[in-house]
């Protein structure tokens, strides 16, 4: 077998032609390589044939992947060509993406450590630099997305916000509830960003959206309507009660409050620590908490009658859509002549937000998925120390929750 057809078969390369190989100063093998012929002056961004621009900046290398613990490079002449459509870029290559300084394998096989381990451990194995890493996946996941349409087929989805950093730093996020899938993802939690997802799906596949899970916030519910009239929207159970429970608590530091006002030291001390007795549902409390909601019951009228309100509104989750409705509409009224103004404030928001309640409870649809998905994206977060930017996040996470990871090199 001649030398170069083995430098192909060890490096994994197609459509490329091997002219030598050879050994720098510092011990690292150097393979210098040329495009085949039908690979020759095509732009580097849309790989359009075209015409030579110039030479560009001479010969170049590529990093590949180690030969042992020996570096290896690719070199080869990087000339630029003219695009109609893409101006004087550099000519692309069959073993490198644009714009990178590594090779497709190399590449590949770093997405799927990252996808797998932690960032640090993957710049550390590869002897690459830690912010390197993020550009490579950036890479990756932007090939791979013009492969794969990710947004293809959507019926049911759900849409939520992440923070990924301090700082108020937030990622919006789309989630497919038949698949799993993470199918989308953007920097910001705002109006734009969800009015983004629905561009990048178009007017066509926005029609064939069936249900949309989210939580009460404006900034998603508005482009909802707006771009998916037919879609029917629904409020996630969980942020209904934890409205419930915000008023509940409410109550409890007013009671805290005017006792400390009258100078009840003791039942001021008493409201403090009953904090987790009414938080907790009633199948999860201890025989110390479940004295302490007894006592309170017997001492404490209106905090009693909030945790029966925060209970009530629970149990529409666990019934009948029909019998749903029905208790719904008696712990509305029970809310509205409560006297309290934390629950006739939250029975003006669950009047205003029923249409998606009681949606939630007909489709069972929940935010469950999105919220599984958001602590797996946390998880990534620690595993890779800490995202200082956005894209390189997403594109980590499209990689490996949105199905777009690349097999290992010659797998």
């Amino acid at each position: 077998m001649r030398g170069i057809r083995v430098w192909a078969g060890l490096l994994g390369l197609q459509r490329t032609v091997v002219e030598d190989g050879t050994t720098g100063s510092e011990g690292e093998v150097i393979v210098s390589v040329r495009p085949s012929f039908r690979e020759r002056d095509r732009c580097g961004e849309c790989r359009r044939r075209c015409g030579r621009y110039d030479r560009g900046e001479g010969r170049r290398r590529w990093r590949a992947l180690d030969l042992g613990t020996t570096f290896c490079f690719l070199e080869a002449e990087a000339p630029r060509v003219s695009c109609p459509r893409h101006g004087v870029v550099v000519a692309a290559v069959p073993w490198a993406r644009h714009k990178a300084r590594f090779t497709r394998s190399f590449e590949d096989q770093v997405a799927w450590l990252a996808c797998n381990c932690s960032k640090t451990a993957v710049a550390e194995l590869m002897r690459v630099a830690w912010r390197s890493v993020g550009s490579m996946l950036e890479r990756v996941a932007g090939e791979a997305r013009c492969r794969v349409d990710v947004l293809d087929g959507l019926r049911r989805i759900g849409i939520d916000e992440i923070s990924y950093r301090k700082g108020q730093k937030y990622l919006t996020v789309v989630v497919d509830h038949l698949t799993g899938r993470l199918v989308w993802a953007a920097p910001g939690r705002d109006r734009a960003a969800v009015l983004a997802f629905f561009d990048a799906l178009g007017e066509e596949r926005c029609k064939r959206i069936e249900l949309v899970s989210c939580d009460m916030a404006s900034w998603i519910s508005g482009p909802i309507a707006e771009r998916c009239p037919d879609a029917v929207r629904c409020v996630d159970p969980f942020h209904v009660i934890q409205l419930a429970t915000d008023a509940l608590d409410e109550v409890r530091r007013e009671v805290w409050r005017q006792a400390r006002k009258e100078g009840n030291k003791q039942l001021a001390k008493e409201m403090k620590g009953a904090r987790f007795c009414v938080w907790k549902n009633p199948e999860n409390l201890t025989d110390n908490q479940r004295t302490k909601l007894s006592e309170i019951q017997k001492t404490n009228g209106p905090l009693y009658r909030a945790y029966l309100l925060k209970e009530q509104l629970r149990q529409i989750y666990r019934v009948s859509p029909r019998k749903a409705e029905k208790l719904l509409d008696g712990w509305l009224e029970w809310a509205r002549r409560s006297r309290m103004p934390s629950f006739v404030k939250l029975a003006k928001t669950i009047t205003e937000q029923r249409p998606g309640i009681m949606a939630a409870i007909k489709h069972g649809l929940s935010n469950a998925r999105v919220e599984q998905l958001n602590s797996q994206l946390r998880l990534i977060t620690r595993r890779a120390f800490g995202s200082h930017s956005a894209d390189a996040l997403i594109a980590l996470a499209m990689l490996k929750h949105g199905g777009l990871c690349p097999p290992l090199p010659g797998r």
